[in-house]
């Protein structure tokens, strides 16, 4: 259990990268809009996913 949490962190901290990557300057800066979508939904997502576990953890539920 304790690595799928470790997953889910490392998504979020992915997403997180994903909004913080300079693009400008380069052939993908066309792209920027996509990744920042991208890491907002992958942001927000695993955030729900782990709020989701820790309450069922709380609530004593597999």
């Amino acid at each position: 259990m304790d690595r799928f949490l470790f997953l889910m962190l490392a998504s979020i901290i992915a997403g997180f990268a994903l909004l913080k990557v300079p693009l400008a300057g380069t052939f993908l800066a066309g792209l920027e809009p996509i990744t920042n979508l991208i890491g907002i939904i992958a942001i927000v997502f695993f955030s729900l996913v782990l709020i989701f576990k820790a309450s069922m953890a709380l609530l004593g539920k597999k």
